[in-house]
């Protein structure tokens, strides 16, 4: 990848995270065309593994990605998860706490001029949202509810040719949770989106030139 200079490279490996290299690849190079013709926007930044990817991207256009995180750890990062990884979690709050190493990597990375954090759920950053979107990259909260909420709230914001990319499918059960994988049928069953090849657990999903997406995608 062209964009990995020798500090870049090194920054990857150390961030905390539970991206492949060739999903991280795949997000880059779509994120470069896209951004191009709008703003990009990721749901799950956690340490900013993804964030580098795609805002790197970004940056090579004078773009912007929207990264949206509540920070405060999925269902599986909370003490007693399989997940859970102590560095992460604030003694005196009680809590996960991952906005610092977020903070961190963006500014490591030289994005802060790139990438606008949005330190809240997802469906609060999309209560009025009206920004049209070129790429939505869903890796949030891995249970149905949080699920199909990061895909009901965000996938009618992305324009005609617009990417949707879902970290973490699954088609068996047996290696991984579902609720990424409904949503992601959820979304080619619309007959809105476009199935692309997908890349390790990252499916891609490009949006059709027409027709309007209902705000309320859980009804399709």
């Amino acid at each position: 990848m062209r964009f990995l200079r020798a500090h870049e490279e090194k920054l990857l490996n150390d961030v905390k995270g539970f991206l492949d290299v060739r999903e991280g690849k795949t997000l880059y190079e779509i994120a470069l065309e896209a951004s191009k013709r709008g703003p990009c926007l990721e749901i799950g930044s956690y340490c900013g593994k993804s964030t580098i990817y795609i805002g790197t991207a970004c940056r090579e256009n004078n773009g912007i990605l929207f990264s949206i995180d509540h920070h405060r750890g999925s269902e599986e990062q909370q003490p007693g998860e399989e997940y859970f990884d102590p560095e992460l979690f604030d003694n005196e709050a009680c809590r996960a706490d991952t906005f610092k190493e977020f903070r961190n990597t963006v500014e490591m990375a030289e994005l802060e001029d790139t990438v606008v954090p949005m330190v809240c759920r997802s469906e609060v950053a999309a209560r009025l949202w009206t920004t049209p979107l070129s790429l939505v990259f869903i890796d949030g909260g891995h249970s149905y509810e949080a699920a199909y909420t990061d895909y009901n709230s965000w996938a009618g914001h992305i324009i005609p040719h617009g990417y949707l990319l879902i970290h973490d499918i699954f088609k068996d059960p047996e290696k991984g949770g579902q609720a990424p994988y409904h949503i992601y049928k959820m979304a080619i069953a619309s007959g809105l989106f476009r199935e692309l090849p997908m890349i390790q657990t990252l499916g891609v999903l490009r949006r059709y030139a027409c027709g309007n997406i209902p705000y309320n995608l859980s009804k399709q």
